[in-house]
């Protein structure tokens, strides 16, 4: 589908068909891969058990509407959508020929038409909708399951990835507008030597977390999101939490916050020294961060099970809730005070850690805070 013909189209109320009924006529397509767009509205099966399944078939048919008359428009006559009643599935095949079978023209029709029909369906249910698209082939199972569950996962990376990218290019802009604005004060103006120095100070201490900003998003990029795969490296944990605390000296004096550091035994974990030592860096960095001005940072290892370390991280700050333990692991969730932050460090922190056959998990700190433990394998030598 392109643009022009798109917009030749004539206004029409597409009338869905029974979701077995669009793969039958799909499995047609022996040698051609049909774009498929779904759009999930999730409040429906909320809305039947809160307010009972009169008022969930009401919002269903809305939606229903509101998904057949944007077909209408953004679709051409020859596609086909799908719906099963009580179902809060939506479903839309472009199964009409293009100018083009070249992919790349298809990723951008599938995603310019999902975007209109999904923000049609919200505008009219007021509700957010989970979409996503994929291309449904004859190789696919006997039903459109797979590929709906297919096309749903392939959405939500694809906001997830779009969600890291917007934060960290926002997050990006603001150590470089600060070190500009230092290094561009110290070569236009007469400077006293002590306000230089602090003016240094502050550009070196953005400059490092630039760098360690810069060093999540890479680390992400390498990392699968959604991958259980264990990768297999090791490093000295007393190296690394020596190295986390000296990198996150200065924040911590920027905040007049005591760092303590018991001292670590040497021990080898089932995680290289660079990515241990990021890991560190985040944790002990959100605890200056969330923590009290002034205030006190607790960092220790215990090395008292053969097979595991576990490195806690104490704060003083106002903790987190039972209900949000789990969301603060979420990529682009922030913490509740009023701190900066780019929603990507404790994320960061449980790929790494879970990737490395660890864990992470966060409860309530002897300091009236947060604390933060991770679980890392001890490595064996063989």
């Amino acid at each position: 589908m392109d643009s022009a013909t798109s917009s030749l189209a004539p206004k029409r109320s597409a009338r869905p068909i029974a979701i077995t009924a669009l793969h039958r006529r799909l499995s047609a397509y022996r040698d051609t891969a049909v774009p498929l767009l779904v759009v999930r509205l999730p409040a429906l099966e909320r809305t039947a058990w809160r307010e009972g399944l009169r008022k969930a078939r009401t919002l269903e048919r809305r939606a229903g509407s509101a998904f057949a008359a944007a077909a209408g428009r953004v679709l051409r006559s020859q596609d086909c959508i799908a719906h099963d009643s009580g179902s809060d599935v939506f479903v839309a095949a472009l199964t009409a020929p293009t100018r083009t079978d070249s992919a790349a023209a298809n990723c951008v029709d599938a995603r310019s038409a999902l975007a209109r029909i999904s923000a049609s369906v919200e505008s009219a249910t007021r509700l957010e909708v989970e979409t996503g698209w994929t291309a449904f082939s004859h190789t696919d199972a006997a039903d459109l399951s797979d590929a709906v569950a297919r096309g749903l996962s392939r959405g939500a990376q694809e906001r997830e990835r779009y969600a890291f990218f917007s934060a960290i290019g926002h997050e990006l802009r603001t150590p470089l507008a600060s070190i500009r604005g230092y290094l561009e004060t110290l070569l236009d103006g007469e400077i006293d030597g002590d306000t230089r120095t602090r003016f240094l100070s502050i550009a070196h201490r953005e400059s490092l977390r630039l760098s360690r900003l810069v060093e999540g998003m890479f680390e992400i990029s390498l990392l699968d999101l959604h991958t259980t795969q264990v990768v297999r490296s090791s490093g000295r944990l007393d190296v690394a939490l020596d190295a986390a605390a000296v990198a996150c000296a200065a924040d911590a004096a920027a905040r007049s916050t005591g760092l303590r550091c018991s001292p670590a035994l040497a021990a080898t974990v089932a995680l290289d020294a660079d990515r241990l030592t990021l890991v560190l860096i985040n944790l002990i960095d959100n605890a200056i961060k969330h923590g009290r001005r002034g205030g006190c940072i607790a960092v220790g290892a215990d090395l008292s099970d053969e097979d595991s370390a576990c490195v806690t991280i104490d704060d003083d700050g106002p903790g987190i809730a039972p209900a949000d333990r789990e969301r603060v692991f979420t990529l682009g969730s922030r913490g509740e005070t009023a701190a900066a932050g780019s929603g990507i460090g404790l994320a960061l922190v449980r790929l790494m850690v879970e990737r490395a056959g660890g864990r992470v998990d966060v409860g309530d700190s002897p300091l009236g805070g947060a604390r933060f433990r991770v679980f890392l394998p001890r490595h064996r030598v063989s």
